[in-house]
């Protein structure tokens, strides 16, 4: 499967969110960021992102590592790297 039609089902199924996908072609790592997983533990998260891949998981996409953070998770990451 596509790294951008990844991406597209995620944009597609997790409202307002940022993605940025890699990987070979079966083995996948997806870093989401949404105001929708707020208030969410990291369980219900995944849930919203394999929801929006159906039945993609497990036959196009063997394995997909998962980052879901929230807009001011995203932030806090992001302003930690620039000082580190």
């Amino acid at each position: 499967m596509q790294i951008e039609a990844i991406a597209e089902l995620i944009k597609a199924g997790v409202p307002d969110c940022e993605v940025e996908v890699d990987g070979d072609g079966t083995h996948f790592t997806a870093v989401i960021v949404s105001k929708v997983f707020a208030g969410k533990n990291m369980v219900q998260q995944h849930q919203l992102v394999y929801k929006a891949l159906g039945d993609k998981m497990g036959t196009d996409i063997h394995a997909l590592s998962i980052q879901t953070l929230t807009p001011a998770e995203w932030q806090k990451k992001s302003e930690l790297r620039v000082i580190s």
